[in-house]
């Protein structure tokens, strides 16, 4: 699937400021599902604010439910500035910010948390990540993973050494080599694109995706009602044994497409 994206320097030509504040919908969910005793799991629905963030606490560490809470606290309080890029430095910034306080406050231990965040600018946006959070988008009955899991055995298939499917069952799958509070720099992906009318944007952490196959993520994607589309997908995951905390939010654009440069294939 082809995704148009812009580069930050691009500026998209609006026809007018009715297009500009043309809503965007989204839902969310969170379940500790039926093996953890704590949701360590943290997200922030600002559809107000054009932005969406899942944040997924590290388990195997200790504090990891106050390490994606603290993502939030950072960007609960996000306001746009004057351009789409002084917005997204802001939200880089912030999660700096709430890397230094992980590395603060555990003084010497870790105390981590993946993040996947959705930022727009009517229908310019810029997903920012670290870990294996992910995005999906779905457009026009395609599916694509736009996010790269930052994991050990993303890195392997990288080199060859894994396939797909024998990453999927891996014992050292868990193994995540990027997440705020780990290292004292941050280390953050960022893709630029431009949506289209009907994309649907699903950010989610782990506990989704592990236990659910993106056929079955695909089918429940394209239900027409966006919040039972959720429901569909944290119940199948809940279904499968809900090993881990499962958190999804779903975003739906409505924003018309504009002219664009560049593709991602």
């Amino acid at each position: 699937m082809d995704m148009p994206i812009t580069h930050p320097t691009d500026t998209p030509d609006f026809a007018d400021s009715t297009e500009r504040t043309h809503p965007w919908l989204s839902v969310a969910q969170s379940s500790v599902g039926h093996i953890r005793r704590a949701n360590e799991d943290s997200f922030l629905d600002a559809r107000e604010q054009n932005l969406w963030v899942v944040a997924d606490g590290m388990g195997g560490h200790s504090r990891g439910d106050r390490a994606s809470q603290a993502i939030i606290e950072h960007l609960v309080t996000f306001r746009a500035l004057e351009s789409h890029q002084a917005s997204v430095d802001d939200i880089r910034k912030r999660l700096n910010q709430a890397n230094m306080m992980c590395r603060q406050i555990t003084r010497g231990k870790v105390m981590g948390s993946t993040v996947v965040v959705l930022y727009r600018t009517d229908n310019q946006c810029s997903v920012i990540w670290a870990g294996d959070s992910r995005m999906y988008c779905l457009r026009k009955g395609r599916m694509k993973q736009i996010t790269e899991d930052h994991s050990l055995v993303q890195e392997l298939c990288r080199l060859g050494e894994l396939t797909p499917e024998q990453a999927e069952n891996h014992p050292s799958s868990n193994v995540i080599t990027r997440a705020v509070g780990v290292h004292d720099v941050l280390n953050l992906d960022i893709i630029d694109f431009q949506a289209e009318p009907g994309d649907r944007f699903l950010l989610c952490s782990d506990g989704l995706f592990k236990d659910v196959r993106q056929k079955e993520v695909l089918k429940n994607l394209s239900h027409p009602a966006l919040e039972q589309s959720l429901d569909l997908l944290v119940k199948k995951a809940l279904a499968r044994g809900g090993t881990d905390n499962v958190t999804a939010i779903l975003v739906q654009a409505n924003a018309p497409a504009q002219k664009t440069v560049d593709t991602l294939s």
